[in-house]
């Protein structure tokens, strides 16, 4: 079975969380009408179902397609993907779209929002409902006897992984986080306690007791969990903990499904239905769609907005910025510039329309640009030649460039994409976290460690994948029939090389050639803020994009003046429909973080 299918939608369940802070105490006594007792979930079959109801809000829908707990709205506010908060934030896209349409994102973009703004209650929400539903399966798993201990043990350590992560997606932005445990009885927990450790015995646990394969490709097991916990070690600079993790996962790690992780040959294989599930997959949320659901709730419905308006039913968001795209050019040597990359900024046709002509960049260019950022003359996927701005909603809002790692193909939008819903929802995977990932995270650790070379080594294994002639872009056979195949004539002048045996040869340039690595490696996948913000370079790197970006000439802030303001910008506001459903005799027991 590929799958794990996602949604429970006969089970209600009710536990005391902070979301539920205005709840009166006589309503927690009754169970909801419709719900079932703990007379029919403890048992195998029972607790195997809210298990995979723990698994369904990953995505943080219910199946209605609508925000868990909420009065619709789409999956785009709480995306797992963060490409709001991760992606728009960090600098590595615009909103795109027109302008008023979903002008919230701005404000967040531009750290002029408040925390009233629903989008952080959104995110809040969705999370906890995750968590809630891990910790019925910790405490239904109690009663259960039809099952071994060692059965028990092992789902439990399924829900503590998946705890974890909505624990974790939490504490990175947010950072003051009350934490609720299977045995948390108040609805008032403050959140003045750092919850790291709490996160770091469940990913432990779940390391510690799940298999190394799983029947499902889509359960958790114990080399996600490793790679989990090297992660939360390295957010909180414990590199010494977190370096023998990411070696091991690195020479003995499997996927659930048997891989030895690796990384897959051609980069675009990753945001693929039809390839996903490789060697490079680690931890990814499982997209589905014509599963029998309700519209498309198991679809990827948190990138529903980010697709070209003109070629999709829907929206035109998320157009990668040009600091971005400037970004993947290359020396003569196929090396990046880490430093003035704006200065050698890739040729773009801003201003001028599809109608007139056009030759895009001849100068080298990292080819994982491509797969990256869809841009004028050059193939994008198989839906044809990129003709620029008959595909942007208002280019001299956002700027010329369209996502691209989360677009369906065209040649399979009929098995792998779903269009019963205003914006499309598709079957392609939300990679929380891949190979190339752990490679880069574990140079990191490498050079905390004084081990240069093995950090060199690691970076120009994803170097080297790019340089991979079978991972470019190529020209169509015919321009006319884009699903009619490629030709062998590449879309560029692709040029990239690894770093010559001794490049790293000090730690700050390690560091700085890892980082920027990362930047391009796992552009638009929603890591680039939070990296900023744990690298402690967030202020600098990102009010110099701001100026870079709004010497282009672009509208996209509508006369907001974005600034990163360091001691505040790092995390999100806590959200006030929070705090203020946490007031206890006029006092409200959650403390906003700034």
């Amino acid at each position: 079975m590929k799958r794990i299918k996602n949604r429970l939608s006969y089970i209600s369940i009710l536990a005391a969380m902070p979301l539920i802070f205005g709840c009166s105490k006589s309503f927690l006594k009754h169970d909801p009408p419709g719900t079932l007792g703990i007379d029919v979930l403890a048992n195998k079959q029972g607790v195997t179902n809210l298990l995979v109801g723990a698994y369904g809000a990953l995505d943080g829908q219910n199946d209605n397609g609508d925000m868990i707990n909420l009065n619709g709205g789409g999956g785009f506010a709480v995306s797992p993907d963060n490409w709001i908060y991760g992606a728009l934030v960090g600098g590595d896209a615009h909103k795109g779209s027109t302008s008023g349409d979903q002008d919230d994102m701005l404000r967040i973009a531009a750290f002029t929002s408040d925390p009233t703004l629903s989008f952080y209650n959104d995110k809040w929400v969705c999370s906890y409902e995750g968590i809630k539903r891990c910790n019925l399966v910790l405490t239904t798993l109690r009663q259960v006897t039809d099952m071994t201990d060692e059965e028990k043990t092992e789902m439990a350590a399924e829900a503590r992984f998946l705890r974890g992560h909505y624990f974790f997606d939490l504490r990175k932005m947010f950072k003051k986080v009350p934490w609720v445990g299977e045995d948390s009885t108040s609805v008032t927990i403050k959140n003045d306690q750092e919850i790291y450790p709490n996160i770091e015995a469940d990913f432990q646990f779940a390391m510690e007791n799940l298999p190394a394969t799983q029947p499902q490709v889509g359960q958790v097991n114990k080399y996600a969990a490793e790679v989990y916990l090297a992660k939360t070690y390295l957010y909180e600079k414990n590199y010494a903990a977190a370096l023998p993790l990411f070696t091991d996962a690195i020479n003995s790690g499997e996927t659930s499904n048997g891989l030895k992780y690796a990384l897959v040959p051609r980069f675009e294989d990753n945001w693929d239905a039809a390839t996903e599930n490789n060697s490079e997959s680690v931890f990814a949320i499982q997209n589905n769609v014509a599963d029998g659901t309700v519209t498309a709730a198991n679809a990827n419905q948190g990138d529903m907005l980010n697709y070209p308006a003109i070629i999709a039913p829907c929206c035109g968001f998320f157009q990668p910025s040009f600091d971005l795209v400037n970004s993947f050019r290359t020396t003569s040597d196929g090396l990046p510039y880490l430093d003035d990359y704006n200065s050698h900024a890739v040729k773009s046709d801003k201003g001028i329309p599809s109608s007139s002509p056009f030759t895009p960049d001849d100068g080298p260019l990292d080819p994982r640009l491509d797969w990256t950022a869809g841009r004028r003359g050059i193939p994008y996927l198989d839906w044809g030649p990129h003709p620029g701005p008959d595909w942007i909603g208002d280019p001299g809002y956002a700027g010329p460039y369209s996502p691209v790692k989360m677009m369906y193909r065209q040649a399979t939008m009929n098995i792998y994409a779903d269009f019963s819903e205003w914006a499309p929802g598709t079957a392609i995977n939300t990679l929380i976290i891949r190979f190339a990932d752990v490679l880069l995270m574990a140079a990191e650790c490498e050079v905390e460690a004084g081990s240069l070379d093995k950090a060199e080594e690691y970076v120009n294994m994803v170097r080297n994948r790019a340089a991979n002639p079978v991972s470019w872009v190529y020209k169509y056979k015919n321009d006319d029939d884009p699903t009619g195949g490629f030709s062998t004539t590449p879309a560029a002048n692709y040029k990239i090389s690894p770093y010559p045996a001794g490049a790293f040869s000090s730690k700050d340039y390690a560091n700085k050639a890892i980082r920027f690595e990362r930047k391009l490696e796992l552009a638009m996948e929603g890591h680039r803020f939070f990296d900023l913000v744990r690298w402690g370079i967030a202020s600098d790197a990102l009010n110099n994009y701001f100026t870079a970006e709004l010497k282009n000439g672009l509208t996209d802030y509508n006369g907001l003046s974005p600034h990163f303001v360091t001691g505040k910008s790092e995390y999100f506001p806590i959200p006030q429909r929070q705090i203020d459903l946490s007031t206890s005799n006029g006092v409200p027991t959650l403390e906003q973080n700034y």
